[in-house]
């Protein structure tokens, strides 16, 4: 297998992932270059998408900012994730 398509199955798995837990009522993590090391984005299963960092007095997660319903599909949109 070449790494090309390494790349692919692995994307392909977390994907999976990613559908597995919003139908379980679990929130999934989005990783972006984009945003500071310390953040990244929450998905919920109701379609909202938080920008969050990491609080480690509880170990939780702190909302920066909820994403629009517009900017949350334009995220689906550019990661090419489905809406579920």
């Amino acid at each position: 297998m070449t790494i090309k398509q390494l790349e692919r199955r692995a994307v392909e798995e977390v994907r999976k992932l990613r559908v597995r837990k919003l139908k379980n009522g679990m929130p999934f993590m989005i990783n972006s270059s984009e945003l500071p090391s310390t953040q990244c984005y929450l998905e919920y299963p109701n379609g909202t998408i938080n920008i969050v960092t990491i609080c480690h007095k509880n170990y939780d997660f702190k909302v920066i900012k909820e994403l629009t319903f517009e900017e949350a599909n334009s995220l689906r949109k550019k990661y090419n994730l489905p809406e579920i």
